[in-house]
């Protein structure tokens, strides 16, 4: 079974074969990114994979869910998405022709673990994975095996995303929520997303020990979270907007952070929640402050207003429960978006706070490390047909540049941040709403799994030539590039 709750990230690099010193091309001193700087793409499994019950592959949640009438905008479901399982050597050739160095991608559970955690590992999907890994087998053996090339772990992706939606609204799997909240047969919106967040907290604490423990010290490895990061923007200049900012935070991304960073809950949850939000025991808290994080994974597409709706008259809308720190969310203020729309309802264009909550986590967290593990542009496009605004996607170049500036001009001031790994490689299954969306450097046609490179690729590759390090290679030897990879265990 998949669990988008639990997720093990990995980040490798193999080496070229005899790779020789490198380079700067230019000026050093003109671009904000250091050389060691890791410039990648990002995907996940069931999005990507497809091979649905292939090579002794078992179900997982998103398998269960597609599957039923009226969960997917288009009705369809990830059985091939875009067949990365079989084209994965393609779409590796796609990779080294932008010239990455890093590759964030996913393992199913269902895919090597066909009958859960308790059942027999499955050697056919194992083998499919040891073609991109050497060896996969589980939790503590990940560290063990691949820990003297693995550097970048991280424990869970988008654990915020998870709850909300699969807890809260219960428009995700497992489809849990209050009737005032969604259209779910069982859940209760109020108390179990809370539970289920707590548990995650733990359960990163748990893993972040074995590996402290066992394995980071001789293994020179670092270990993080991943979450996803919206910027509030108070709606106005007043104390009570900016307080509702703060605690529009504090309920999504602090949420998570705080205890594992601090040791315990933001304390806007705290005085609002009250008995609603579980407590850490003694020993939870001597647990949580022993083991922490290395560096915060920042996934970061968009930005809201926020107002405030404690201490004022204020609309009904998202944001303003008591659950959600009574701060409204909104795209727009005085009849005028926060930046350009997209084709989706929740990702407006608002480069501005890529260095804003950049800044944000860098002041919180006292600069812990950060790497920017997804950001991406999307089009509504339900064609497979190429066209010639179908390729020359000037829209996602002109977010890609404006994002990267702002990532760039965070850098100047001083925030540690170490890669950024674009969303996506390829158009690929959106969730909920199936293949309706494209967020893709290569567009796909979704009949034939046809792979063209838009204009964004090649925007990327120039980007990242100008911006890094290039390897000297002697001509007799391989000449690949050094191949970082970056994935999740879903």
């Amino acid at each position: 079974m998949e669990f988008s709750l639990f997720v093990l990230e990995m980040c490798f690099t193999i080496t070229a074969l005899l790779c020789y010193p490198v380079c700067l091309q230019g000026n050093p001193n003109a671009s904000p990114f250091p050389s060691n700087f890791l410039f990648g793409t990002a995907s996940s499994s069931y999005q990507f994979e497809g091979a649905f019950l292939s090579d002794g592959k078992g179900l997982n949640n998103w398998d269960v869910f597609t599957h039923k009438p009226g969960n997917i905008m288009d009705g369809s479901n990830g059985d091939t998405a875009v067949d990365h399982y079989h084209l994965y050597q393609e779409d590796l050739d796609l990779m080294q022709d932008i010239g990455v160095n890093s590759y964030r991608f996913s393992i199913s559970w269902a895919r090597i673990l066909p009958k859960g955690r308790f059942g027999s590992v499955n050697k056919a999907g194992i083998h499919h994975y040891n073609k991109l890994i050497n060896s996969l087998l589980l939790k503590d053996i990940c560290f063990k095996y691949f820990g003297d090339r693995v550097k970048y772990w991280t424990t869970f992706n988008e654990p915020n995303v998870a709850v909300i939606r699969g807890y809260r609204s219960g428009i995700y799997p497992p489809s849990r929520c209050s009737s005032s909240f969604g259209n779910c047969s069982n859940g209760d919106s109020v108390k179990e997303p809370f539970i289920a967040a707590h548990n995650i907290i733990l359960s990163h604490a748990a893993a972040v020990d074995v590996y402290r423990t066992k394995y980071q010290k001789q293994q020179g490895g670092s270990i993080g979270i991943v979450m996803n990061a919206i910027w509030y923007e108070p709606i106005s200049n007043s104390l009570k907007d900016k307080q509702a900012a703060e605690r529009a935070q504090a309920f999504y991304m602090n949420w998570f952070l705080d205890p594992i960073i601090m040791g315990k809950y933001p304390k806007e949850m705290q005085e609002i929640l009250d008995s609603n939000l579980p407590s850490f025991s003694n020993h939870d808290q001597e647990k949580l402050n022993s083991t922490g994080l290395d560096f915060i994974g920042i996934n970061h597409y968009t930005s809201f207003y926020t107002k405030d709706c404690m201490f004022s008259v204020c609309e009904q809308g998202p944001g303003n429960t008591k659950i959600e720190g009574f701060a409204l969310r909104t795209a727009t203020k005085n009849g005028v978006f926060i930046g350009e729309s997209t084709a989706l309802d929740w990702l407006f264009v608002h480069p501005q706070g890529m260095e804003k909550i950049i800044t944000y986590v860098k002041e919180r967290y006292n600069n812990i490390p950060m790497f920017i593990t997804e950001n991406g542009f999307c089009e509504n496009d339900k064609s497979d047909s190429l066209t010639e605004e179908t390729v020359n996607d000037v829209n996602r170049v002109e977010y890609i540049s404006g994002y990267l500036v702002a990532l760039g001009a965070a850098l100047r001031k001083g925030a540690d941040i170490r890669g950024y790994f674009l969303w996506s490689l390829l158009d690929n299954f959106e969730w909920t709403l199936g293949f309706t969306i494209r967020f893709g450097l290569h567009h796909v046609d979704f009949s034939t799994l046809k792979r063209t490179p838009r204009g964004s690729a090649t925007w990327y590759k120039q980007f990242i030539a100008s911006h890094t390090a290039e390897k000297i290679l002697m001509p007799q030897h391989y000449p690949g590039n050094q191949l970082g990879q970056h994935f999740n265990i879903n």
